[in-house]
This record gives structure tokens, sequence and C-alpha cells, in this order.
């Protein structure tokens, strides 16, 4: 008698999905599924909108990355005056990015999964969170909760706000970092390098306890997709686009995002708002790719900084050349950060960062432009197309968790199909299918604009329709 195994929401994730765990008479995994349940309005109702006042629409798209928009936009932006922004310009952009991806990359790690590999798969839920693990590891949550404050912070000094800063714009920056601003970062930057050494060392120490978990969670070939920098050096804002696949060769490379159309498909399916983007030239569902943490220190040849490219050596040792496992975004995460704070310790130095030429002023001289950067969970796309005066006529956001649909779905029916046999569901095993998830750190706000909150659903039932068992999780 098959079965369907439904856990609505996923927990500890930025937005709310659905995962469905389909098993067959024998009780054995047939099948899973990652649905998204909410619905994204943004590139419809951004039509009609002045291109100008789009880095801050979009912006809104979420509050957990909305810088990743604001640059993406502006950069957008920036096509469509068609003006080359000054150097300080750049750099303080770059200078937000890496705050945002240290702030981000801290709470996936510290607060979102640190609750799963400090106090274990089976723990009791009620305490399996942030709290629990300010109660078994105060300090380690302490720093935590610190080095994502260093990087809102960085946010909060360039733009006066951390979350929605209105300060990147089509052709540079609104205004400079102030001298105070960079006296803080000097002040703030051995804690924060402090707290990830020692977040470092404590995951390494435990990645000899989770074999299984590294064999089960999203370990299967595909390729991996981001921008990389001149002589394939590890890039967050500019450079070009690379493809690798499992095996470390290079399938395309120095690939523009104004040719985005030619080399990414994006499929729909019915049981997901979510689309499901694909490597073109090998079709959908085979050219299924991942972005993000993980895709980035891959495709790379180096981080660009000592201590950085020092662990980037260590972590392709331990994966045994490229990381095919999504268990190992956890650690690449951990890697982009150490470089990020090795990025700004050398950004805060230069003197652009406090110049006023911080904005090229121009017109509409394009009618069609394309940004990319990537967010702290991949590559981010935004494509508009304007009229003469400026207006939006079509938007098209290509989102970093979106590009990862393929992969997330099947991470989750791997893990499913290695934990859940029988009637019986632990909760444990539930917990460790959602784990698989919140490896890819989703950020279903940004991928469909999420609204409201809801409980997590457990349903057991039959092909007959019938409950065989029901969990709610307040």
């Amino acid at each position: 008698m098959s079965k369907t195994v439904v856990i609505d929401p996923v927990t500890r994730i930025e937005g709310h999905a659905k995962i469905s765990i389909y098993l067959d008479d024998a009780g054995e995994v047939s099948d899973a599924r990652f649905h998204v349940v909410e619905f994204r309005g943004f590139e419809k109702f951004c039509e009609g909108r002045p291109m100008f006042e789009m880095a801050g629409i979009t912006a809104r798209i979420c509050g957990i990355c909305p810088v990743s928009h604001l640059l993406a936009s502006a950069k957008t932006g920036d096509k469509i005056q068609a003006v080359r922004i000054p150097p300080a310009g750049e750099k303080l952009r770059r200078l937000m990015n890496l705050a945002q991806i240290t702030q981000s990359h801290a709470l996936s790690f510290f607060h979102l999964s640190s609750p799963d590999f400090l106090l274990g798969w089976d723990s009791d839920p009620a305490s399996r969170n942030v709290f629990g693990l300010i109660a078994a590891d105060p300090d380690l949550a302490r720093g935590g909760i610190r080095l994502r404050q260093f990087g809102q912070q960085i946010i909060e000094l360039l733009g006066a706000k951390k979350i929605h800063p209105a300060w990147a714009v089509p052709g540079g920056v609104r205004f400079p970092l102030s001298e105070e601003g960079r006296s803080w970062i000097r002040d703030r930057l051995p804690e924060s390098r402090a707290t990830l050494d020692n977040a470092m060392s404590l995951f390494k120490r435990l990645l000899d306890r989770f074999a299984t978990e590294v064999e089960v969670f999203g370990k299967f070939p595909s390729l991996f997709m981001g921008l990389v920098g001149k002589d394939g050096v590890w890039e967050h804002y500019g450079g070009h686009i690379r493809f690798k696949d499992s095996e470390g060769n290079i399938v395309a490379d120095g690939l523009s995002e104004d040719d985005y159309r030619d080399f990414l498909g994006e499929a729909v399916e019915p049981w997901s708002y979510l689309k499901f983007p694909y490597y073109k030239p090998l079709g959908y569902p085979n050219g299924i790719y991942r972005v993000g943490p993980l895709a980035r220190v891959n495709i790379c040849d180096r981080m660009g900084t000592s201590a950085a490219d020092v662990e980037l050596q260590e972590f392709r040792q331990r994966a045994g050349g490229m990381a095919t496992s999504s268990f190992y975004y956890h650690y690449a995460r951990l890697v982009e950060i150490l470089a990020a704070l090795e990025y700004i310790e050398q950004l805060v130095e230069d003197p652009d960062i406090v110049s006023k030429r911080t904005r090229a002023d121009a017109g509409i001289n394009c009618l069609e432009g394309i940004g990319v950067s990537e967010a702290p969970r991949g590559t981010l796309f935004h494509h508009y197309q304007v009229d003469e005066n400026g207006l939006i006529k079509k938007v098209n956001l290509i989102i970093a968790t979106g590009q990862n649909n393929l992969a997330m779905n099947q991470t989750v029916a791997q893990i499913a199909k290695h934990y859940i046999h029988g009637n019986q569901i632990p909760e444990g095993m539930l917990n460790r299918v959602e784990a698989g998830i919140r490896a890819f750190d989703p950020c279903l706000s940004c991928s469909t604009h999420a609204f409201g909150q809801m409980p997590l659903h457990v349903q057991l039932i039959n092909s007959s329709n019938q409950i065989l068992d029901e969990v709610w999780r307040d």
C-alpha cells in the first residue's frame, strides 16, 4: 500500500516550503518533492515603475538579503545608463556585499544549522534551535551573534540602515564610508576573525562524525556555476560566469550575464511556484547545476587571500577534489566568511572608500540591461526592459534559490531513501530531510516573496487517502 509523508512547512529556513515523501507498497521511498508553496509577484508589479526606483523596490523582496537585490539592481541600472561607475563606487559596493556575505553566512551556520551539528539530529526539537545552542555553548552562540552583527553594522555604516538601505543606485552609491565607520570596522575585525577561526576548527573536528551525512546529504554529480575574476580568482561582484562539472572540468567559461538566455533555461512544474533553471546545452532536467558557496569555491582557482587560500586547499583535500556533497555547503560558507573578512581588511585601508567621487550621473541611454552579482546563496540576475522615459516594461529575476531547485529536490530524495523505511517516521529522520534543504540555506522570501507563517504538519497517507499518522509541530 503506497503512502505519502508530508512535511509542511520545512523549519529553520527563510520562508516556507513543504516536502512530500512518497512511499511504495513495501514502505520504501519511491520519490520526494520539495514544494515552494508561496507565490512571488515582484516581476509583474514592477512594471510601470521608473527604473531608478528598482534598487529600492527589489530590495524589499527579502529582509534577509536585501543588499543582494540592491546591488544586482544597481548594476542593471548601470547598464541602462551606459555608465562606468567611479572606482570608489565599485569598492564601496564590494565592501557592502562582503558584509552581506558575512552576516548571511553567519546566520545560516550559527543560528539555523549549528543546532543540528552540536545538539544532535535526534535531539528534542523544542531545544534544537538557537536558544538550545545558547544553553549548550554560550561562547559559540555569542560569537555567532556578534559575527552576524559585524556584517550588519558595516551595512548600516555604509547605507544608514541594516535592512533595505537606499544607498546603491544606478551609477554608483550615494555616499562613502565615514572615517568613524572605518575605525569601527578596524576595531571589530580581530574579534570577528577569532570567531570564524573557532567555528572553522570546530566544524572540521565534527566532519569526521558526519561521514554518513556527507555521503547522503545531496552527494551527486552536477554542474556548478558562479562568477570568477581575473585568472579564476574567487569573485562575488564582478568578473564573468563559469561552469564546471563534478570532475573539475571547465564546461563553459568567460560567459557574460548579457547572454544568460543562451545558456540558462527556466522550466516550471505544476507542484511548485519556484521555477527550475537548468543549463540549456544539456536540457531539462539533465542540465542540473548548483550555485552558492559550494559552487563558488568549486569553480574558482584560488580565493585570492592568504588564509582563505590555505583553507581552500584543505577543503579540497577533505572533499577529494571537487566537493559534490551538498553537506559541504556549510564548510564552504566558513571558507567564504574567512575570505570576506580578509577582503574587508584590505578594503578598509583603501583611500577610495572615503572618497566623495562615488557616482556617475546619466540618463536613459539603453532600453535593456542585465545585471549579475553573487548573493550569499548564489548567482543573482536582474533583467530589465524600459521605455524611452525609463519606465519598466518587463522584469525577469533569476534567484539563487531557484537555481538550486533541481539539486534541492534530488537532495531530499537521496536523504529520504537512505533514512526512511516502513511506517515508522521518527522525528529525527524528518529533521535530516529538512537539514538537507537547510544545507542550501534557501531564501524562499527571495524566490517567491513570503507572507505569513505556518506550523509544521506531517501526515502519513496511504493510497486510499487515509491518514495513518499525523504530527503537528507548533
